[in-house]
């Protein structure tokens, strides 16, 4: 079954669906480093990873942003921009302008292993940035891109081209192409479950017999 990105986007978050994956046997699929929002903390961001390799750079270099441009330029609605920088600092590597020509193209956030800077900017326009943190320094001769559109590693989990991803003030969570629909699925049928004992505490169950009677917590 296919579900639609927008209702999708509406019902989930982050920790029911990493309890989704943990039913099915998925349970390192967030990433412990220090990602925070830094733009747009009380969105839920959720579309599809296009990744991109970065590396630090002590040199001249001869084309400047050139692979990060490219893959910009690729982007399409619903994509997350992924930056596996391995928790660089050298520079902020994603900014204002990156910004606008992701935007331009229907990407909807971008997920930053290591700094970003323009953050002011970015939350004027609304565009859901995670990062390790902020830096002034321009990325030109610090750090670039090495490859794209390969699968790239963030705190040892995969983040694979076109996989699903969610983050919100929780975590990052990403979901595998091959139990997409099962751990929406599951995790839909979750946040159903969760309504129900979040209404029968308020009517006064005990926790614990809301617990036997549903199996949720």
């Amino acid at each position: 079954m296919k579900y639609a990105m927008a209702d999708v986007r509406k019902q989930l978050y982050s920790a029911v669906v990493a309890d989704a994956l943990d039913q099915l046997g998925f349970r390192h699929q967030s990433p412990r480093a220090d990602l925070l929002p830094l733009t747009s903390q009380s969105s839920v961001l959720l579309g599809r990873c296009k990744t991109t390799l970065w590396a630090d750079m002590a040199h001249v270099d001869t084309h400047p942003y050139e692979l990060e441009l490219k893959a910009v330029d690729e982007c399409v609605p619903d994509d997350v921009f992924i930056a596996a920088a391995n928790g660089s600092m050298r520079s902020g590597i994603w900014g204002e302008l990156l910004t606008t020509a992701a935007l331009n193209r229907g990407c909807v956030g971008a997920i930053i292993d290591g700094a970003v800077r323009d953050v002011s900017k970015i939350s004027d326009m609304n565009f859901p940035v995670w990062a390790r943190g902020t830096c002034v320094y321009d990325s030109l001769n610090r750090q670039r891109v090495i490859d794209i559109n390969i699968v790239v590693e963030i705190d040892h989990v995969r983040f694979t081209p076109g996989d699903l991803v969610i983050a919100d003030r929780d975590g990052i969570v990403v979901v595998p192409q091959s139990v997409e629909d099962d751990t929406l699925r599951l995790a839909l049928e979750k946040v159903h479950g969760e309504n129900m004992v979040r209404d029968a505490i308020r009517q006064g169950m005990k926790a614990t017999d809301a617990f036997q009677k549903y199996g949720i917590l």
